[in-house]
């Protein structure tokens, strides 16, 4: 999602122009914000993607959050979240709005009866908001944000090379070097030979 989920009780979706509202959150004149979009958007088109931030449609996350809780019930976690992500960074849809997470999420096989009631009700609530307190005691304040194996975090959209090298770094943080028979000087090699 664009942000992290919002309170049950927040609009929504966030009225106004998208370059104004990145300004706004985060300090910056129109123009720097206009470049970050342009950024996101030229990265986002290297891998394929073709995003259309200018279109974006902010707000309330939290039922969408809840949404996904849902799909996972059902084994369709991945699909939803995609679909759900292709309508907001693509398509502008309102993923705030109920009507429009009930059509994305049908779009991917969920069944319509249940998304409802899912989104009619408070199911999944208490994991949102278990979510949510685990990113705040993480550091967590805005995505992207990538957890690797609960002890690296990489904050933001950063290039495929840092991501890997993140990825690195915790494979070799967690899976350090055994060595077997350190220091045995009769089984190891010298001038070409070795002793057995």
């Amino acid at each position: 999602m664009a942000e992290l989920p919002a309170r049950p009780e927040e609009a929504a979706t966030s009225e106004g122009d998208p370059i104004d509202r990145l300004a706004v959150k985060y300090g910056m004149s129109r123009a720097t914000a206009e470049a970050a979009q342009a950024r996101v958007t030229a990265n986002a088109a290297t891998a394929g993607l073709d995003f259309h931030l200018d279109r974006a449609r902010s707000g309330n996350t939290f039922d969408a959050h809840r949404l996904i809780h849902y799909a996972k019930s059902v084994g369709k976690q991945d699909a939803v979240k995609e679909r759900l992500m292709a309508g907001y960074f693509v398509e502008g849809a309102a993923i705030g709005e109920g009507e429009t997470l009930a059509r994305l999420a049908v779009e991917v096989g969920l069944d319509e009866a249940a998304v409802r009631e899912v989104l009619d009700g408070d199911a999944y609530a208490d994991d949102v908001r278990h979510d949510e307190l685990e990113a705040r005691q993480l550091g967590i304040t805005g995505v992207p944000f990538f957890v690797l194996d609960r002890a690296y975090g990489v904050s933001g959209a950063q290039p495929s090379e840092m991501m890997l090298a993140a990825l690195q770094q915790a494979w070799t943080a967690a899976h350090p070097l055994q060595m077997v028979g350190a220091g045995d000087t009769d089984t190891t090699c010298t001038d070409e030979s070795c002793a057995v």
